[in-house]
């Protein structure tokens, strides 16, 4: 058993190393802010780093593009800087740990004028490094701006954040019901939670009312993080939980929501069915619905 076991993980990883363009693109986003989705990408993006995968992590948050600090980082240049000309998109990669690259935002709109530029077909053929990830996650912003959609539309798979507040699920529900025409699953994460069994509920009262509201939309639950201020302390020290506390409960967590978030995207169906490509494919289809 242990045998085989083995062998089917070195044929996964052997199949992993001869399809390097094979990105699986997934982004965090949160129907309002607040709820800590950008603690939860960054964490989320070490945790699939260590069990041995090469992740990106895209800060799609225009107007608050803060992952940078999250990771502890200084970066001299962002996406608006090569969009610019400025700098060649490996200029701006940061490699945070091993196996794990910030692609930095930019906190100003103007990034946006680019959006028709020829400019972004010559730029996104020209990384030596994105095209070698096996995850990107895009960390957007908050709510149902036109950037969000078109993030959440050129992505493959959507996670939606929220937390057990009455506003902040009314806003995740708007979220997944926007989406409901493009995507048929949307995966939840239900952070700040007492404990596991508040967050199940929770998930429970917005898998409900999306049953009913909208029957083609398959909810998953990915888990629960529970209400804890390491979480918080370790943010204000620019530093990720689950790097500097690997046993406290949350990073606990967070890794148990990476390898089911991994295998959900990685099931047999999904690879049969899946045509990805680079991350300039990706990058062009994003502009391509702004």
């Amino acid at each position: 058993m242990a045998y085989n076991q083995a062998k089917k993980l070195d044929d996964l990883l052997d199949k992993r190393k001869s399809n390097k363009s094979n990105i699986k693109y997934i982004s965090i986003t949160s129907g309002k802010g607040g709820v800590g989705k950008s603690t939860i990408s960054a964490n989320l993006a070490y945790k699939l780093s260590k069990l041995g995968y090469k992740v990106g992590v895209f800060d799609a948050d225009i107007g608050l593009a803060n992952l940078d600090l999250i990771f502890g980082v200084k970066v001299e240049h962002s996406l608006l800087d090569v969009l610019k000309g400025y700098a060649s998109i490996d200029d701006i990669i940061h490699k945070v740990d091993q196996n794990l690259y910030l692609i930095p935002g930019d906190s100003g709109e103007e990034i946006l004028k680019y959006a028709q530029n020829n400019i972004v077909e010559s730029i996104v053929d020209k990384s030596s490094i994105l095209d070698t990830l096996d995850y990107l996650i895009i960390d957007t912003g908050a709510g149902i701006g036109a950037l969000n959609q078109a993030t959440l539309k050129a992505s493959e798979y959507i996670i939606v954040v929220t937390m057990p507040d009455p506003s902040a699920i009314t806003d995740a529900y708007t979220t997944i019901k926007i989406n409901a025409d493009s995507k048929s699953e949307i995966f939840m994460i239900i952070n700040m939670c007492k404990d596991q069994s508040e967050a199940k509920s929770v998930f429970s009262r917005i898998q409900t009312i999306a049953k009913k509201n909208i029957p083609s939309m398959n909810l998953k639950f990915l888990g629960g993080l529970d209400s804890n201020a390491a979480v918080n302390k370790a943010t204000r020290n620019r530093s990720l939980i689950a790097k500097v506390e690997p046993f406290n409960p949350v990073s606990v967590e967070l890794g148990e929501i990476a390898l089911k978030l991994h295998n959900e995207v990685n099931s047999l169906e999904q690879n049969m069915l899946s045509d990805r490509k680079g991350f300039n494919s990706f990058f062009r289809r994003m502009l391509s619905y702004i």
